[in-house]
């Protein structure tokens, strides 16, 4: 999830934890915590592009991760603090670090909770941002810090944050097996044989869905509103993955390969390969769109290695995307 949203959480956590003990602090404590899985994004300014992206939500992501490093926080904290008692220290940061991914793991790129296990958890109930999600716990968070740290009040609105935040969850998930009967249905209907299909909500909201579905030779995508009233339109998108040739069998293609679930196309152009990971989708909802969301040019060094150079994306086409969505999402 967004830098925002794990704030609000971490400090929701902080207050729970010592909120009565040291006021507003468990609150800072809480954010500050909240934030520290993500440090792993720095690995991508010393790293080769595929390195960074098997580093992201890794270790740091982890309950190990959390076990290791609770104490050590909490032993540096009580160093300079006046609250000394290192066994809640020690229990906001590991609530703070492990709640972190557990968020993040309701999103589409997912996170190895379970390190050094090579298990991706990604349930795909919530876009990496939603205001849904973010915005009534936001606002009963800044009701709770308004009052004083003994009052009854405080306790009830941090509650009723968690409470209403992670019933929202409960709620995108019971969304996402709706959405996915739908597009299950459509596609018997429309007699399309298929291999594999995934589910997520497209951005910002979980009223418009979209599906990945992997036939043998392309992949398809469509989107779904809960207020669409004609059929769901499907995009193709060949598969191409014999461009590879014998890149295909690299250790480091493999690597991306397996990165990206297998969820990618490959295209051609000017005798340039670029590498488009499908899972998530297009800056675009409009049928047969190409600028795909994470798109890689694939260079090729003297010794045979791939190496992969993120293609910039085009800040008007975010702006685009965002009035598309807003006509899209009341239906088609």
């Amino acid at each position: 999830m967004d830098s925002l949203t794990q704030i609000v959480l971490g400090a929701a956590v902080g207050e729970t934890v010592l909120g009565r003990k040291i006021g507003n602090k468990a609150m800072l404590y809480g954010a500050i915590a909240g934030t520290i899985p993500d440090l792993d994004i720095i690995s991508s300014y010393f790293t080769d592009t595929v390195t960074a992206l098997e580093i992201h939500r890794g270790f740091t992501h982890s309950i190990l991760f959390s076990v290791l490093f609770a104490p050590l926080f909490a032993f540096i904290v009580i160093k300079y603090e006046k609250y000394k008692n290192f066994k809640n220290w020690t229990l906001l940061f590991f609530l703070a670090f492990v709640t972190h991914p557990i968020l993040d793991a309701q999103t589409t790129w997912g996170t190895q909770l379970f390190w050094p296990l090579d298990i991706r958890l990604a349930f795909k109930n919530v876009f990496v941002i939603d205001p849904l999600y973010t915005i009534p716990f936001l606002v009963f968070l800044i009701l709770a810090m308004l009052q004083k740290k003994d009052s009854k009040k405080r306790r009830l609105y941090n509650n009723l944050g968690l409470i209403v935040s992670s019933s929202y969850l409960i709620l995108t998930l019971i969304l996402k097996g709706v959405s996915y009967q739908k597009f299950t249905k459509e596609l018997v209907s429309k007699n399309i044989t298929y291999l594999n299909i995934e589910t997520k909500p497209a951005p910002l909201n979980t009223i418009l869905w979209t599906a990945n579905i992997e036939t043998k030779d392309a992949f398809l995508i469509g989107y779904s509103s809960f207020l669409d009233k004609n059929p769901i339109q499907f995009s193709k998108y060949p598969k191409n993955h014999e461009l590879l040739g014998e890149l295909k069998n690299h250790p480091k293609m493999k690597r991306m390969i397996a990165i990206s679930k297998g969820w990618y196309t490959i295209n051609k152009v000017n005798n340039t390969l670029y590498y488009n990971d499908l899972r998530f989708g297009t800056l675009s909802i409009k049928p047969n769109a190409t600028n795909f969301v994470f798109k890689y040019k694939i260079t090729v060094d003297k010794n045979g290695t791939p190496f992969f150079v993120e293609i910039p994306k085009d800040k008007s086409e975010g702006k685009k995307l965002l009035s598309d969505l807003w006509k899209r999402i009341k239906g088609n």
